[in-house]
């Protein structure tokens, strides 16, 4: 009970002190999250992500976030021969204090990917978002200090702006990318970009009195791969994310064994770790074959939070699926 009041009393405390924006610790399986000059940004006609998020799953399920994204190429008959043009869209939702706090976020998302050089091999590419995003607190779920007496909790509560009723907030948000990906051959490819959300600094105003500034959110990002030998390719990528006063590092590799790469659809095996600075250990795993890619990564909590966690951050479970009918002139594209 003594975490629950706790966990729940932090959500609350969140929206004064501007907390970070939903993540993943696998930000590579959900690009459109990551920058929207991802949008269309891979080999094939249509891309589609999922992605499972439980986090501190000991403390009631503190945050349980989900996204399904799709996106594809158009204008391709159209557009010069290196160039690209990618529609995209996503669906967030994020949970939190049980169920009490949820966010909803739907997402259109562009990109134009310009060819730097008459083989396709570099690219610099732009993209731009416009979410639709939309807030309810179920206040009847939380509890507060002035409710846990000598006889245990109680249904009443002093607080003047949560008074059992639910609270809601909607507004629109805008965010931005760039990107540049290069490759000397389909055995290497390499990138950097820089996103920023909520460019407009969005309002969420909860009651006449009660509203936030949604802080902006800025990522620079970079990754790549190298064939080390026909069936093993070294994956590498990390972020570092500000907002507001607070800021992440993610920094990490994965290691891909191709059982059949002369095959045209070879099964491979990913085997890798990511580290979140100052938080948390991030073993990964994942399995590809017939265009499709899962993986799950779990959270080994390593900051002070470790004794309330049980140093157990959460799972995390991802889900890539490429339809890509012509193999003809493959792409090397940004996959970590």
């Amino acid at each position: 009970m003594k975490k629950l009041f706790t966990l729940q009393l932090f959500i609350l405390l969140s929206f004064v002190v501007r907390a970070q924006d939903p993540h993943f610790s696998q930000f590579f399986a959900s690009p459109l999250t990551l920058n929207p000059a991802f949008t269309g940004k891979f080999n094939g006609e249509v891309r589609f992500n999922g992605n499972y998020r439980n986090q501190w799953p000991t403390i009631n399920n503190a945050f349980i976030t989900t996204t399904g994204a799709v996106d594809f190429h158009v204008g391709q008959n159209t557009l010069p021969e290196n160039d690209r043009c990618g529609l995209g869209a996503v669906f967030l939702t994020d949970n939190s204090a049980g169920g009490a706090v949820k966010f909803n976020y739907f997402t259109f998302s562009s990109a134009y990917h310009k060819g730097l050089d008459e083989d396709g091999n570099h690219q610099i590419s732009g993209g731009v978002q416009a979410t639709y995003a939309n807030m309810f607190i179920n206040t009847s779920l939380l509890k507060f200090e002035d409710q846990l007496t000598l006889n245990g909790f109680t249904n009443n509560s002093t607080q003047e702006n949560f008074s059992g009723s639910t609270l809601s907030s909607n507004y629109v948000d805008v965010n931005a990318g760039i990107l540049y990906s290069g490759s000397s051959s389909l055995k290497n490819n390499y990138y950097a970009g820089v996103s920023l959300y909520h460019i407009n600094r969005p309002n969420q105003k909860l009651s006449a009195s009660t509203s936030f500034t949604l802080n902006p959110r800025a990522t620079i990002h970079a990754g790549g791969y190298l064939e080390l030998a026909p069936s093993t390719t070294l994956h590498l990528s990390g972020i570092q994310t500000f907002q507001g006063g607070a800021s992440e590092t993610v920094l990490g590799t994965a290691v891909q064994f191709t059982a059949n790469p002369e095959e045209d659809y070879p099964a491979s095996v990913y085997v890798g770790t990511w580290v979140r600075l100052k938080d948390a250990f991030i073993p990964y795993l994942g399995l590809e074959f017939f265009d499709t890619r899962l993986g799950v990564s779990y959270d080994f909590n390593t900051s002070a939070l470790k004794t309330a966690s049980e140093k157990q951050g959460g799972i995390e479970l991802s889900l890539t699926y490429i339809y890509h009918p012509n193999k003809d002139k493959p792409i090397a594209c940004p996959k970590f």
